[in-house]
């Protein structure tokens, strides 16, 4: 995990801003806003992993050992909410992430389908970042939030520890819903949040400038160390001059501020606002892409809103089926599922709503567990991805087909097809047994 300290020193060798007042750095300043596009086409994608591992036993219906209708199937009580929406997932258990060597995590290797683990950094983009460049452009088109403890994402309001848009390029989620919140909404808020925003503006405008200016008769080496500096707050000036352009759509989806956030009781008050911060970033169309670790793609985590004293990694020695702890967990879960469902099926979108174009990934970042060979990686999908993915259906493959494939039949619901995600053919001929997507998910 990277924390903000180390990506501050990172800071010239990305160029994505220094000396930032919030947790923010958005991974593609300068996109383009959303331009209205044909109705039916996929527009976005959630990523939401819980870390410990996703057991088979709290994924697979009961009673069921192959591939099956959902029609009248009983879930597990650790996703029981879901089963009103049968119809609308499709449960998928038996693909392998042996290549990703996690241990106590995966971290970019679960999104990256390649060797992961602590302290590895990222060898190549993860399908996240992947997806947010081939969906229709937005201002900013990835964002990513990380559900810690309270102390955790107060002392660390950003880390790095799942997404990536390359090798040794990770990708910072916002942890702290009161610097997300200023950062994206500061501009339309009221009060202390708009004093805040406005200063900060301020502030960034003229360090810009004073920067730029400090660039003369630098040398050439020097000059190259520089520049990212001066880039970063130029960055970070545009983004908020698009978002101030962008302010009515905004004021449209505008979540709610409260004490929640100010003078939050327990993590899962922080954890709630950020939801509702993701939720308005989609519906607005400020992101097309949504990742959410809860557990922050590592090992640890709390959950003491639901009354639950046992911390992250502990947790990861328990089994979970059957376990009212896990239980707790995977139900906060689904019942965050089911929001951001309800959320999207509210706003129209073409001949239906936001939700018929879209797709929701639920994972874990860690496989089955910890400790885990990988062997087996269960995974939901939820919507149809504007009919490009089958729903309603418990598919069961072999343990020969990676999570790459299943990476591969996304982008190619998306329109953006490809035979192979992350891997070589070298590597294909010992790690999968085919190629192309999972014509089992495909319409």
């Amino acid at each position: 995990m990277i924390n903000r300290r180390t990506m501050l020193r990172g800071v010239t060798a990305s160029g994505a801003g220094v000396a930032l007042g919030s947790s923010f750095v958005p991974s593609v300043l300068g996109a383009r806003e959303r331009k209205p596009d044909a109705a039916g086409k996929p527009k976005r994608v959630i990523f939401f992993l819980q870390n410990n591992g996703f057991h088979t036993a709290a994924c697979i219906p009961k009673g069921m050992k192959k591939s099956a209708s959902l029609f009248g199937a009983k879930l597990p009580h650790s996703i029981k909410p879901l089963e009103p929406y049968l119809h609308k997932i499709s449960i998928i258990n038996g693909l392998h992430g042996r290549h990703t060597t996690p241990t106590h995590s995966a971290y970019f290797g679960a999104l990256g389908g390649y060797r992961g683990g602590e302290h590895r950094a990222p060898s190549a983009e993860t399908i996240d970042y992947s997806v947010s460049k081939v969906l229709p452009p937005t201002i900013l088109p990835h964002l990513r939030i990380g559900m810690g403890s309270l102390s955790g994402m107060e002392r660390q309001p950003s880390v790095a520890a799942l997404s990536a848009s390359g090798a040794g390029a990770p990708l910072y989620m916002h942890c702290n819903p009161n610097h997300l919140y200023q950062t994206l909404f500061g501009n339309i808020a009221d009060g202390d949040v708009k004093k805040e925003y406005e200063a900060r503006s301020q502030i960034f405008k003229e360090v810009e400038s004073i920067a730029a200016k400090g660039k003369g008769g630098l040398p050439e080496r020097d000059l190259a160390l520089y520049e990212p500096y001066v880039n970063g707050f130029s960055d970070i000036n545009a983004l908020r001059k698009k978002l101030s352009a962008f302010s009515e759509p905004l004021k449209q989806f505008q979540p709610e501020y409260s004490d929640k956030s100010l003078s939050p009781q327990f993590e899962t008050d922080w954890h709630d606002t950020l939801l509702d911060i993701g939720i308005a970033a989609l519906k607005s169309g400020l992101s097309n892409t949504l990742t959410i670790a809860s557990g922050r793609a590592g090992v640890w985590g709390s959950w003491e809103g639901l009354g639950i004293e046992t911390t992250g990694h502990f947790l990861g020695h328990m089994g979970q089926e059957g376990n009212p702890i896990w239980h707790k967990i995977r139900n906060y879960n689904c019942q965050m599922l089911v929001k951001l469902m309800k959320s999207l099926e509210s706003v129209p979108e073409g001949n239906g709503t936001m939700m018929d174009n879209t797709l929701i990934v639920y994972t874990s970042g860690n496989a089955d567990k910890q400790h885990t060979n990988a062997a087996t990686w269960p995974f939901i999908l939820l919507g149809n991805c504007s009919g490009r993915i089958k729903t309603g259906n418990f598919i069961q493959f072999d343990g020969t087909r990676p999570i790459n494939a299943l990476y591969t039949t996304i982008l190619h619901a998306i329109g953006a097809p490809c035979d192979r995600y992350n891997m070589d053919e070298a590597n294909a001929s010992k790690l999968d047994s085919g190629s192309g997507p999972l014509e089992q998910l495909l319409v």
